[in-house]
């Protein structure tokens, strides 16, 4: 039986890039000196494209592939992904979800407790000589029972809520609608939250419906005794607004996994002890990649065995 002809858009983990290579007859676009060229000859051979949330694919690519019918991305996030214009050409899309909800929830709240308790800033504290030095560090800000305020009670921010019971931190959220199968009380606005919470932890989609939710309004709503924790995309938070508002002592400091444009990080930033900054390691752990490898394969198994994907993205 011929196996189904897939292009791959973008590097994958070595392990899932063999194993797409013994499944299937793929063949990687990122080797092609030049891409479009290539996709203008012998576009119409695909049937399937592969790719991450990093890398996406946009209208032109999907419009390239005529013949495409499945697109399994590498990834929770899918707003890098032109899913109207794939479905406007009968492509369906799947992601990633809920295998890696446990991982980015643990980085959230450890990046919580790390720009609260100055964990990173300690460190640099004791081997830059400061402690030998007998200088001073600042005194920190205590997690248990405080006020945790989650944008976006997805899958992810139910998990991160989850984490917070051995804190006892009183809990309130803020998505899109209210959520149905929850106890915790619910705010009208991102603002409202970041005026009640001691802790904002941003645990939304990305795309252009969230782009700069987090605002100077809502920093400044957040106050001088709040904490910003981002985990979802940096595009939600408004980055400019953000230094600003660190520079000028409104809020107490931030924890980020993500960038407005990545590997971009403000200079600024970097030179802010009371913020931590990570290189978007949310899901980077063996244990979670390998689940979200074994995904992108079942799902493309399935669409090609049974014309369902398994975990489709919404429409």
């Amino acid at each position: 039986m011929t196996k189904p002809r897939l292009l791959q858009h973008g590097r994958l983990m070595p392990a899932l890039e063999s194993q797409l290579q013994a499944d299937f007859d793929i063949l990687p676009l990122w080797k092609e000196a030049d891409p479009s060229g290539f996709l203008a000859a012998r576009g119409g051979e695909f049937i399937g494209l592969v790719t991450s949330a990093r890398t996406g694919a946009d209208a032109r690519i999907i419009a390239s592939l005529p013949n495409l019918k499945v697109i399994s991305s590498f990834g929770v996030g899918y707003e890098t992904i032109d899913v109207d214009a794939a479905r406007r050409q009968g492509v369906t899309v799947s992601n990633t979800p809920d295998v890696l909800n446990d991982c980015v929830a643990d980085l959230a709240f450890g990046l919580l407790i790390d720009v609260a308790r100055g964990i990173s800033f300690g460190d640099r504290f004791v081997r830059r000589g400061d402690w030998m030095r007998n200088a001073a560090i600042p005194l920190a800000t205590q997690v248990t029972g405080k006020r945790l305020g989650i944008l976006g009670l997805g899958r992810i921010g139910k998990a991160i809520a989850q984490r917070s019971f051995g804190f006892s931190m009183d809990i309130r959220y803020h998505s899109r609608h209210p959520v149905a199968d929850v106890s915790w009380q619910y705010s009208a606005s991102a603002a409202e939250l970041a005026e009640w919470a001691d802790f904002l932890v941003v645990a939304c989609a990305g795309g252009p419906a969230t782009r700069h939710l987090v605002s100077a309004t809502v920093l400044e709503a957040l106050g001088p005794k709040g904490y910003l924790i981002n985990i979802s995309r940096g595009s939600v938070v408004d980055e400019n607004a953000l230094v600003a508002a660190l520079a000028g002592k409104r809020i107490a400091g931030a924890a980020l996994d993500v960038f407005e444009n990545e590997p971009q990080v403000p200079e600024e930033l970097l030179s802010m002890e009371n913020v931590v900054v990570l290189p978007h390691v949310g899901s980077g752990t063996h244990e979670t990649r390998a689940a979200m490898g074994n995904l992108v394969l079942s799902n493309l198994k399935s669409f090609f065995e049974t014309g369902r994907l398994l975990t489709p993205v919404a429409a």
